[in-house]
This record gives structure tokens, sequence and C-alpha cells, in this order.
């Protein structure tokens, strides 16, 4: 049976073809670090807390830690400090507000990496509706992802290269943050 009769069928196919594309775009879109924070949000939630902090296993004497504002947004730092020991103590005793604290206050100098997540949904590389622009500080580098590239005064592949780079060390991060999130939720 030829398709020329069935004009129904061509349609149909014409249709699914089409939602699959613009499935495929919507997730190239998303950024990679849309899942994890969501997951680490959900984590947070069902453990009860609004902070959690880490080791970097990969960087030995640097820590990260995030701070959660339920509905609001993420605040998250990375830094290397001076007297690892006091930190891994901190953690250990689940006092991992206060290794956010001391990693925004007292870290070793240029090596802080620190992400605004407006949202707590992860990176955005251009806020949607009324959100605020999600931000990454680094050294004395700070980056607006608006979406206004031109203001910044850089090309668009530059921005966009800037975002991915940031968004993938932010997934990375936040997947340290998650594993030890369920440690704690688990008791571990």
């Amino acid at each position: 049976m030829s398709c020329a009769g069935r004009p129904s069928l061509i349609l149909g196919t014409v249709a699914v073809c089409l939602a699959a594309v613009c499935s495929a775009l919507a997730a190239a879109q998303d950024s990679k670090s849309a899942l994890v924070a969501k997951e680490l949000v959900q984590t947070l939630d069902a453990a009860k807390l609004d902070s959690m902090a880490a080791p970097d296993p990969a960087t030995p004497g640097t820590f990260i830690a995030v701070l959660y504002i339920p509905g609001t947004q993420l605040l998250v730092v990375s830094a290397k400090y001076v007297a690892p020991q006091l930190l891994t103590d901190k953690i250990t005793s689940k006092d991992y507000r206060d290794v956010y604290v001391d990693l925004q206050s007292a870290s070793v100098r240029g090596s802080k990496v620190f992400v605004t997540d407006q949202g707590a949904d992860g990176l955005s590389a251009k806020p949607s509706g009324d959100n605020a622009a999600d931000s990454w500080d680094e050294g004395d580098k700070s980056v607006t992802f608006d979406g206004d590239w031109k203001k910044a005064k850089v090309t668009e592949a530059d921005y966009t290269k800037t975002f991915n780079d940031a968004d993938d060390r932010y997934a990375k991060i936040l997947s340290m943050l998650l594993t030890q999130a369920k440690k704690a939720r688990s008791g571990s």
C-alpha cells in the first residue's frame, strides 16, 4: 500500500518526527547542572538540611559547600583552606554551615569559586521569566549569565564557551555535594 493514499499516516509521522526534534533541541539547551541541582535540592529537602559540605577528592585541601535557601537559590563555594583538618572535623560533626562560612571568609586567596544559582535549578545561560541571572565568580573574574554577551564585551561564542565550562564544573561540584548529602541522609 502506498503512503500517497494515507495523508493521515504521513501527517502523523511528520508530527512524531517534529516532536522528537523539538525534544532533542530542548534537551540540548538544558544545562548539565540542572538535573544534579534538582536532585540535590530534593535530597536536602528530604533530609531537612539547608547546607552541605564535602572535601573535593580530586584536589587535596579543597572543600565545597552549599547554602540552600529553599525555593530561591543555591549559594555554592569551592576553595582551598589553610587548615584542612579543621574543615574535615566540621564535616564529620555535620557543621556544614560553618564550613560554608569558613570557605567564604577565610579561604586561600585566589582559590575560591563562588556560584549564585538563582532558582536553585542549575546554571542557565540566560534567565527565564522574572528570575535573576546566575553568576560565577572565580578569583578576580566574575561572570553574570544574563544572556547579554555584548554588554560583557565578549563574542557570543566566548560567552557560550564560558557558560559551558562553568556549567560543567558546577555540575561536578554539585555531584560531590549530592554524594555527601545522600550519605548524611542515610546516616552514613
